[in-house]
Formats: structure tokens, C-alpha cells, sequence
């Protein structure tokens, strides 16, 4: 069972032990890690303190997503606006 609140999507760098993440589900939401282990901890602690911090600012708080996805996939490269 995945232990989210919010879908995640965790992406792999070319430095072996160097992730970044965040939700799709829950904006300016986001972190670095370690390890795909390390990110998952990260994030979970991490959505409820950025959910909480949202609720302290009186911000709008998106519904919890009831079939929450983690995704791992390559770093997307930057896209030139």
C-alpha cells in the first residue's frame, strides 16, 4: 500500500546518488534525496508539513488523491520557454 497522500514522481539524476521529487497533486511541492528510499521518507513527512504550512496561510489545500501513484523515471531535460 503506498503510504501518500499525494501521487509522486521521483527522478533520477546522472550523479548515482542524487534525486529529485514532487507531486503533481499538491503545487510547490518538491524536495531532493538520496536514494528512492530516502525520497519516499522525504515526501511523506514532507506533504504533511507543506499541507499543514498551506492550511497555517489560510492557502487553498487540493483533496487527497485516493489512488495515489509513485513514478521513477529519468530526469526530464529543461525545456526552453
Amino acid at each position: 500500500m503506498i503510504d501518500l497522500e499525494y501521487s509522486l514522481i521521483i527522478e533520477a539524476t546522472k550523479e548515482p546518488d542524487f534525486f529529485g521529487f514532487h507531486s503533481p497533486d499538491l503545487p510547490g511541492f518538491s524536495g531532493i534525496g538520496h536514494s528512492i528510499e530516502d525520497c519516499l521518507y522525504k515526501a511523506k513527512w514532507g506533504m504533511i508539513e507543506h499541507v499543514k504550512l498551506l492550511r497555517e496561510q489560510g492557502l487553498p489545500v487540493p483533496p487527497k488523491n485516493s489512488n495515489p501513484r509513485i513514478v521513477i523515471q529519468n530526469e526530464e531535460a529543461a525545456r526552453a520557454a
